[in-house]
């Protein structure tokens, strides 16, 4: 017999198993979902034959009888102009394979109306949860979904009194990382560039910034701080104020990789070397940025990846578990050093 998928001209069913295995299509059912214990020996012979026929479950049949479709769904803002998008997106359809889940995408571009289209299109095709994902660090507004219809946030927080769970980077700890790697090579001349965007992200690491110079010993006055849209050119103009002032700073901490590009190419037209004479820092490990600078971009990595799966098991748990929920919570995640080679010793005065 044909091992592929198809018996004659149709594909191999339950009962088809259950006849070349001298079993019942009971028994089969419950070798091949786990619901019910089998004799080991009989179960690997089910699994064997299944294989060999090319039996595949009916996971429409599965979930009516389990109210459960296999499929999830995800709803990202940025997610075609957004690199990171496509680790959060990795790391949580990894972790749903895992489980036998399907995940299912949407790109909202930062329309609120799109993405409400999205999540009702999602639940027509009656996902069994959601996942929300902000490609920065940001609050996000309750959407209009079922009260019982589980939900994680990803690099995201809820608006206040929304009970949710949510994975989020540690922005305190990350902006830590690239202080502390800034002290240890000897600066104290330290600046720092955040975005002129309203997130979380960017108050948290100008505050993670301030704490960990402050336990440095080090004061962050307001002649240090520069803010700027968070791109190249915006790194040009605020790393050109900073850099143009008379006792200029060693070093400079940047909001994100785009911002420190712009901050490089504003000490570059100034005669500055990079590292030499300036030490740049950024935040995100954004690839085709930090790798193609000349020196290479040293910057703290943000665990996209890990927020993707982490989302994925929270909501599957979720999905699983029992109703209601009452013990939501935030999971914050730390970020890791990416040395390359923007970073060195300050110059001798």
């Amino acid at each position: 017999m044909d091992s592929g998928r198809m018996l004659g001209a149709r594909r191999a069913r339950l009962s088809d198993v259950a006849a070349a295995a001298g079993v019942s299509p009971t028994t089969v059912s419950h070798a091949l979902s786990g619901a019910r214990t089998v004799n080991a020996a009989t179960r690997e012979r089910i699994l064997s034959v299944a294989h060999d026929l090319g039996y595949v479950p009916d996971r429409v049949a599965s979930g009516l009888r389990r109210r459960r479709t296999g499929v999830v769904g995800l709803v990202g803002d940025n997610i075609a102009a957004t690199p990171f998008a496509g680790r959060i997106i990795e790391g949580a359809r990894q972790a749903g394979l895992e489980r036998d889940v399907l995940l299912m995408v949407g790109e909202s571009g930062g329309d609120p109306g799109i993405e409400a289209d999205l999540i009702a299109l999602f639940l027509a095709q009656r996902v069994d949860g959601l996942l929300i994902a902000r490609m920065y660090h940001q609050r996000v507004p309750r959407p209009s979904v079922p009260d019982d219809l589980p939900v994680v946030l990803v690099d995201a927080a809820p608006e206040m009194g929304w009970p949710v769970d949510a994975i989020v980077p540690n922005e305190a700890q990350i902006a830590a990382v690239a202080c502390e790697r800034l002290t240890r090579a000897g600066h104290r001349e330290i600046a720092y560039v955040g975005t002129t965007d309203e997130s979380r992200a960017a108050h948290g690491r100008l505050l993670g910034v301030r704490s960990a110079l402050g336990d440095a010993g080090i004061a962050l006055s307001d002649r240090r701080v520069a803010f700027c849209s968070s791109d190249a050119a915006g790194g040009r103009q605020a790393g050109g104020e900073l850099l143009d002032q008379d006792d200029r700073p060693t070093a400079i901490i940047c909001f994100n990789d785009q911002i420190a590009m712009g901050v490089m190419q504003a000490a570059a037209r100034r005669g500055i070397p990079v590292p030499e004479g300036l030490s740049v820092m950024g935040i995100d490990d954004l690839h085709p940025v930090a790798d193609a600078l000349d020196p290479g971009l040293t910057t703290v990595a943000l665990p996209h990846a890990e927020m993707g799966a982490r989302a994925m098991t929270r909501l599957l748990d979720r999905i699983e578990g029992p109703r209601p929920v009452t013990d939501h919570s935030v999971q914050q995640l730390t970020g890791w050093l990416v040395e390359r080679g923007s970073v060195a010793a300050p110059p001798a005065s």
